[in-house]
């Protein structure tokens, strides 16, 4: 175990959290992780099995005289969001996570630390190795690639599990009990683009960065600038004072994380260059004022290039790229009407790549009503069409209804009065959970998620109370045996 996480509590916990840094897991390549899992089973005598998706389910019995309680299932996901700072040399499939310990909090250095969903499969990891808690019979399901869109979950088939009552692990507030989540989508957008030469002319390099970014549904109603929206705006009003080309445009590498860092490469006479750093520097200052809040560390910079390519886009092409990227929408689109301080609908502008002849986006749009989800993407769809785009757009996945009259909840209201001695906060989050789909593939089935206190998931932020997480493990052995 790493030498920070020595000494936490729950040991157990955080040995197995310690082995899972060490084994690079990010969405797509999280078999290595699933390997861990099956060899921690057979270590155990558990029986297991694993799906053509790479899904994990592992049971175990029930202590003595617990073996006819109802079969409890814990749920998470073995993939990780892998991002980094720019100015950090860190390889996700080779090296591993390095975690710090700052003021009671455990984090990672410069990179995303895994421990949306790392801390929750540790706990499980924990409770399937433990000899001495008790319980119902046990089902530990471990899902893969949620993070790019609960590809796992989706691809469970009936029959799989056996359990009635689900705790999906994956929650980030101690004290909070979620009972419902958003349906989400995504959107596919293909802009034709064509190039053209320039002439002579200097070309420079435009980046933004050190914003925050963050869970594009957790973190959506923050107000945190989106990289790529504030690229795009930054060339629009370098557009409105002199002529430029455009050849490079990127930034955003998840649909499901607020994009951090944006650049692009501009051609322009070299006698013009100081006047078009003027321009940038005065709306780059006026952005700083606007954001000064909560993106203190915003930076952008304005720097000849050492590129030699490719050619830039021809002015058609720049004028509906630019005008695209400023049309689409970004941020909270409506909060809910009934849950206070609850996000109901929202956009995010996620990626953007520029290809010789196309230019791709990727939009990731999210609510609690499957009708307000369908008229987002009916409205990106209308901007794409206006700017010559085309918007591809494959299935979403469902939100989870809450359910106030759950079992499983009355019954985890009681123990968490006698562990905490105050109620959870129930609510929902506008964020997907695999609850939704595994709902919808298991018809009455009664799922609860909660989790430890986890704060900025999907950045380099990343970072997790160790307080909380004693706390969350105290809670779910509890829970478990009340069940029993």
């Amino acid at each position: 175990m790493s030498e920070v996480l020595a000494g936490l509590k729950p040991e157990s916990l955080w040995k197995h959290f310690g082995r899972i840094l060490e084994i690079p897991h990010c969405s797509g390549r999280e078999k290595a992780l699933g390997d861990y899992v099956i060899g921690e089973a057979k270590r155990l005598n558990l029986d297991w099995k694993r799906d053509e998706a790479g899904n994990i389910v592992v049971s175990k019995p029930a202590s003595p005289g617990r073996d006819r309680a109802e079969t409890v299932i814990l749920q998470g996901h073995l993939d990780m969001v892998c991002e980094k700072n720019s100015d950090v040399q860190h390889d996700f499939g080779k090296q591993p996570i390095i975690a710090e310990l700052k003021n009671g909090w455990v984090q990672a250095r410069g990179t995303t630390l895994g421990s949306d969903n790392g801390i929750g499969l540790a706990a499980a990891l924990a409770v399937m190795e433990s000899g001495s808690l008790v319980h119902g019979p046990l089902e530990f399901l471990f899902t893969v690639d949620e993070e790019t869109g609960l590809t796992g979950a989706r691809k469970i088939q009936p029959g799989f599990l056996k359990g009635t009552r689900m705790m999906n692990l994956d929650s980030e507030e101690l004290g909070t009990f979620t009972i419902g989540c958003a349906g989400g989508a995504d959107t596919e957008i293909t802009l034709p683009l064509r190039r053209q030469p320039a002439g002579k002319q200097g070309r420079y390099l435009l980046k933004v960065l050190g914003f925050r970014g963050g869970h594009s549904g957790i973190d959506i109603h923050l107000g945190r600038a989106n990289a790529l929206k504030l690229l795009a705006r930054l060339l629009a009003e370098l557009e409105e004072n002199m002529p430029f080309r455009l050849a490079v445009f990127e930034g955003g590498n998840k649909h499901n994380a607020i994009p951090r860092e944006a650049w692009a490469e501009i051609l322009l006479p070299e006698s013009r260059a100081g006047e078009a750093e003027s321009v940038l520097k005065e709306s780059f200052d006026k952005i700083k004022v606007e954001y000064q809040v909560v993106e203190k560390d915003a930076a952008w910079s304005f720097a000849k290039s050492k590129s030699r390519g490719p050619q830039p886009l021809a002015p058609s092409s720049q004028r509906s790229l630019i005008g695209l990227l400023l049309a689409l929408p970004h941020g909270v689109l409506a909060m809910h009407p009934e849950i206070a301080g609850l996000v109901e609908t929202s956009n995010n502008v996620a990626i953007v790549r520029l290809k010789p002849a196309r230019a791709q986006i990727t939009c990731s749009s999210r609510s609690s009503i499957a009708s307000a989800l369908r008229a987002v993407r009916l409205n990106i769809k209308v901007i794409c069409r206006m700017a010559g785009a085309k918007a591809h757009q494959p299935e979403g996945y469902p939100g989870w209804m809450p359910d106030l009259n759950s079992p499983m909840l009355k019954a985890l209201q009681d123990v968490h009065v006698r562990v905490f001695g105050k109620p959870a906060v129930v609510g929902a989050i506008h964020a997907g959970l695999e609850c939704g789909l595994i709902g919808e593939k298991f018809p009455g089935m009664d799922m609860i998620s909660f989790g430890p206190t986890i704060q900025h998931p999907h950045s380099p932020e990343e970072r997790v109370y160790v307080e909380s997480v004693d706390g969350f493990f105290t809670f779910l052995v509890q829970a478990l045996s009340a069940l029993s």
